[in-house]
C-alpha cells in the first residue's frame, strides 16, 4: 500500500510539472512527439521545461533532488539547457525536528546526550537532502572542544529503497522503448545514482574520505579538512571538529577582513589539480556551499573543505589520458587527441583517426580565438566528451564526475578573480607529472618504489627457478626423456671424438716439430 501511495504522488507530480513532455521530448520517433502533443492538452506548461524538471524533482523529495544533482553531472547524455537547470539544485532542505535527531544519536551510541556532549544545540546549523550539521561541545580535560554532528536523516534507507526501485524499473522501460533511450544509458545512470547513494548514506564511508583528504592535504598548507573523533562515529552519526570560517561566495565580506582574492583563486586551483594529478582522489562536490575561508591567525586565508559524501578518484591511466588531452589541446596537436581517444579504448577499433580529428579540430579550434585567461578545461573537456558521444564512446563516469568538478573550480575562480589564467596555473601540474611519468624521474622513482619487493623477491629466485626446472622434469614425457638421453649419449660420443682427432693432431705436430728440429 505505501508503495502506490508513493507511485500515485509521483505520478501526480510528474503531470502537474510536465515531467512526462520533458522525458519524451528527448525521442525522436514520430509517434512519441505525437504523444508529447497529446499529454500536454489541458495542461498549462509555459516554464521552461528545464525549470520545471527542477521544480518537479524538488517537489518529490530529498532522493528525487539528489537524483538531479547527480544528473547535472552527466552533460554529455543532457541538453544544455535541462543541465543548467539541474545544476541549480541546492542541497539546503527543510530540517526534520530536533527530537528526531536526538533519538537517532542516543540509539547509536547507547547513551544520553547529556552524556556525549557538554552542549547540544537542538537547532541544526544546516540542513541537506541527506543530512543535518548540529553544533556541539566535547567535554576534553577540565574544558570542552567544539564539535560538529552530523546526523542522517531518518527513514532514509527505506525512503530510497522504495524510489530505487521505481527508478530502476523506468530506467528499464525507456531502454526498451528506443534506440535514443539506449543511447542515453538510463540503467547505467540510475545504476551509478544507487552506488552513489548509498555510499553517501554510510556516514563512516564519509569519516574515512575526510581523513584520506586530510592526510593527503596536510603538506600543502593551502586546504582544512576537519578531523573526525573517530570513537564517536557511526553509520548514521558522525562527530567531526567544528570549522569556523566565511562562506566563499561572500566575496566582499573576506575583502573587507584582508583576503589576498587573486590568491585564493589560484590556491583554488592548486589544490583541485593536485588531488587529481598527484593523488589521484579529489573532493567532488566542491559547490560554494561545501567551501569556505578561514580567517583565524593560524590558518589565515586558507580554504576550509566540508561535506565529503562524493569523492572522485583516478587510476593511473585516467591521469595520463586527461595530462596528454590538456598538453594536446594546448598545442593544438588535434591529432593528438584522436590517438589518445582511440588508444583508450573507448572508441571503437574502426574509426578513422583523420575524421576523429576534424571532429575535435572543429570544436576546439574556436576556443583559441579568446585570450588564454578565458579558455575553460572543463568546456573543452565537456566539448571532447560530447565528441566521444558521436562516435560511440563509452566516457568513464570518474571523467564526467571530474569534468563537473573542473567546471565549477573554474566558476569560483573566476568568480573571486576574473582574471585568472587557468592555464598558467595548472600547466606546471602536468608537465612535472608527464615527467614523473615517462621521464628518468618516473623511471627512478619507480624503481625506488618496487625497491623492497624486488630485494624480497630476488635471494629466491635460485630456489623458485630450481623447483621450475624440476617440476618440469618431472611433468616431461617418459619417450621425450628417452630421446633426450639419447641425444646426449651422441653428444658425448661426438664429443669424445673431436676431442680425440684434436689430441692426435696435436701429437702429430709436435712430433714433427720435433723431428725437424733435429740437426
Amino acid at each position: 500500500m505505501r508503495r502506490f501511495a508513493r507511485l500515485a504522488f509521483i505520478v501526480i507530480t510528474v503531470l502537474r510539472f510536465g515531467l512526462d513532455e520533458v522525458a519524451l521530448s528527448a525521442f525522436r520517433q514520430r509517434w512519441v512527439r505525437a504523444l508529447v502533443r497529446i499529454v500536454r492538452l489541458g495542461r498549462r506548461l509555459d516554464a521552461p521545461r528545464g525549470v520545471r524538471l527542477r521544480e518537479g524533482l524538488v517537489r518529490l523529495g530529498p532522493i528525487f533532488v539528489k537524483f538531479g544533482q547527480l544528473l547535472s553531472t552527466r552533460r554529455d547524455l543532457l541538453p544544455p539547457d535541462v543541465a543548467d537547470e539541474l545544476a541549480l539544485l541546492q542541497d539546503r532542505v527543510p530540517p526534520f525536528p530536533a527530537r528526531e535527531a536526538r533519538a537517532i544519536i542516543e540509539r547509536s551510541f547507547g547513551q544520553s546526550i547529556e552524556t556525549l556532549f557538554a552542549s547540544f544545540e537542538a537547532e541544526p546549523v544546516a540542513s541537506a537532502s541527506i543530512a543535518q550539521v548540529h553544533l556541539a561541545t566535547l567535554r576534553e580535560g577540565d574544558g570542552v572542544r567544539d564539535v560538529a554532528v552530523k546526523v542522517l536523516r531518518p527513514g532514509m534507507l527505506a525512503a530510497i529503497e522504495t524510489d530505487l526501485e521505481l527508478l530502476h524499473r523506468l530506467a528499464a522501460w525507456i531502454e526498451r522503448l528506443s534506440a535514443d533511450g539506449r543511447r542515453l544509458k538510463p540503467r547505467e545512470v540510475v545504476a551509478e545514482f544507487d552506488t552513489y547513494l548509498h555510499d553517501e548514506l554510510d556516514l563512516v564511508r564519509e569519516a574515512a574520505n575526510a581523513t584520506q583528504l586530510r592526510r593527503n592535504m596536510e603538506g600543502l598548507g593551502l586546504v582544512l579538512v576537519p578531523r573526525m573523533a573517530w570513537d564517536l562515529c557511526r553509520a548514521d552519526v558522525i562527530v567531526m571538529e567544528r570549522m569556523s570560517g566565511v562562506p566563499i561566495a561572500q566575496v566582499e565580506k573576506l575583502r573587507a577582513a584582508g583576503v589576498d582574492i587573486k590568491k585564493l583563486a589560484r590556491d583554488g586551483v592548486t589544490i583541485f589539480f593536485t588531488q587529481v594529478f598527484r593523488d589521484g582522489f579529489f573532493h567532488a562536490d566542491m559547490h560554494p556551499g561545501n567551501i569556505f575561508v578561514s580567517l583565524a591567525p593560524a590558518t589565515f586565508g586558507r580554504y576550509i573543505a566540508l561535506d565529503f559524501g562524493i569523492m572522485g578518484t583516478l587510476t593511473e591511466r585516467d591521469k595520463d589520458y586527461l595530462a596528454h588531452n590538456f598538453i594536446a589541446f594546448f598545442r593544438r596537436d588535434y591529432k593528438r587527441v584522436a590517438e589518445l581517444h582511440i588508444e583508450s579504448g573507448w572508441v571503437p577499433p574502426g574509426t578513422r583517426v583523420d575524421e576523429l580529428e576534424g571532429a575535435v579540430r572543429t570544436v576546439c579550434e574556436p576556443q583559441f580565438a579568446r585570450p588564454l585567461k578565458d579558455i575553460s578545461l572543463g568546456l573543452v573537456l565537456l566539448r571532447l566528451f560530447q565528441i566521444s558521444r558521436r562516435f560511440n564512446v563509452t566516457i568513464q563516469p570518474q571523467l564526467v564526475l571530474l569534468q563537473k568538478t573542473l567546471l565549477n573550480i573554474e566558476g569560483l575562480g573566476r568568480q573571486l578573480d576574473p582574471e585568472l589564467d587557468l592555464w598558467t596555473t595548472a600547466k606546471p601540474f602536468l608537465e612535472r607529472w608527464m615527467d614523473e611519468q615517462v621521464g628518468w624521474r618516473g623511471l627512478a622513482q619507480r624503481l625506488q618504489d618496487e625497491a623492497p619487493r624486488y630485494a624480497q623477491m630476488l635471494p629466491g629466485l635460485p630456489r623458485l627457478l630450481q623447483q621450475a626446472l624440476t617440476r618440469s622434469a618431472e611433468q616431461a614425457e617418459p619417450q621425450l626423456l628417452l630421446q633426450l638421453l639419447a641425444e646426449q649419449r651422441r653428444a658425448n660420443r661426438l664429443l669424445r671424438w673431436l676431442l680425440g682427432t684434436l689430441a692426435a693432431l696435436l701429437a702429430g705436430a709436435l712430433a714433427a716439430a720435433l723431428l725437424l728440429g733435429r740437426p
